[in-house]
């Protein structure tokens, strides 16, 4: 996760809470109040968040002290005290809010994903996530994936040439979205992976045929057409599973020997873990 991204991130983020001011605490908290809260875990899960909210609560006030007791990636239950902050209260109670935002929603990501990943021991599988992301946070979410066990698909459109079925409709068919692909890196000197995808069996075999590509999504094919295509891949290419793959289903398309899965759902159907910053009195 980059610095820079993280903070102009934070500064957005605060610029769209605070406004002119955190009325509420400067009405009635006294501006050089000190004391101690805690972030109390509500719910089971994967806990994810914790560096980013320390960033959060450092940024609003460099002074503010964070005893972190469990780090990111580890299971935690309800009654769990993930770590404690001290400081100017007006500090962190105009920081609260944005920290457990950030917190539950990676939290909630993480936890997933891990559910996806301890469905693959066993398998050389590797778990994708994609650019199904809440805009503005697709590096926090994805970061999250990884902290949840899982794999990175592209960042965005500029780190992969992906040939989805609109582009190779608009290209007029399969073996030129592919030449213009390759002609395009050549002439630009950019050093990306092609991946392609493909609707049918019959796609499978235009695309081994054209070559040129690094891999090859399989979409929304069933599990038998999945098996049937590895095969004739027969790892000349990297392949990847996509489109219809639930948690019930997952390790059925990966044991037929596919190198990735991706899954939306890590990221765009997600439930935040439940947690609360709670005051702590003397």
């Amino acid at each position: 996760m980059e610095d820079n991204i993280l903070s102009e991130f934070i500064r957005l983020s605060f610029n769209e809470d605070t406004g002119d001011g955190d009325h509420s605490s400067l009405a009635c908290i006294p501006e050089d109040a000190k004391g101690k809260a805690r972030l109390l875990i509500k719910q089971s899960g994967v806990l994810a968040g914790v560096n980013v909210a320390e960033a959060i609560f450092k940024y609003s006030d460099k002074s503010i002290l964070i005893d972190i007791l469990i780090p990111d990636g580890t299971e935690v239950s309800q009654g769990d005290i993930a770590f404690y902050v001290n400081g100017n209260l007006q500090s962190v109670l105009r920081s609260e809010r944005l920290a457990l935002n950030v917190m539950q929603r990676m939290s909630g990501i993480s936890t997933t994903t891990r559910r996806y990943v301890d469905k693959l021991k066993g398998l050389d599988t590797k778990i994708l996530d994609t650019r199904k992301t809440c805009p503005g946070m697709r590096f926090l979410e994805k970061e999250a994936v990884r902290i949840g066990g899982g794999y990175n698909h592209r960042m965005g459109l500029f780190d992969m040439i992906m040939l989805k079925d609109n582009h190779i409709d608009y290209a007029g068919g399969i073996k030129p979205a592919i030449e213009r692909s390759r002609n395009y890196l050549k002439k630009t000197k950019r050093d990306l992976i092609i991946e392609i995808e493909a609707r049918n069996l019959n796609d499978v075999e235009e695309i081994i045929s054209v070559g040129g590509v690094n891999r090859i999504m399989l979409d929304n094919f069933s599990v038998s057409d999945t098996r049937t295509a590895v095969g004739l891949i027969n790892g000349k290419y990297e392949t990847e599973s996509s489109g219809g793959i639930t948690i019930e289903n997952i390790r059925l398309y990966a044991e037929c020997g596919v190198n990735y899965v991706s899954v939306g759902a890590l990221t765009h159907q997600i439930k935040g873990l439940d947690m609360s910053l709670k005051a702590m009195k003397d």
